[in-house]
């Protein structure tokens, strides 16, 4: 006979451990720096996600 594997759920703080607020498109936001653009001609300010460090660019 073959041994039998118990499955279990994992543990309620295991499944909300992760940037689920970032997957699904809520990022927290805050500015890094802003370089000069030298095609745009103007300031870029660039964002850096707090939690899971996701990066965009904005015109400033």
């Amino acid at each position: 006979m073959a041994d039998v594997v118990p499955f279990r759920k994992p543990e309620p703080s295991a499944r909300r451990k992760g940037n689920t607020l970032c997957r699904r498109g809520f990022h927290k936001w805050e500015p890094v720096d802003t370089p000069f653009d030298v095609k745009q001609g103007r300031l870029v300010t660039r964002y850096r996600c707090r939690r899971c460090g996701a990066v965009k660019t904005g015109a400033a």
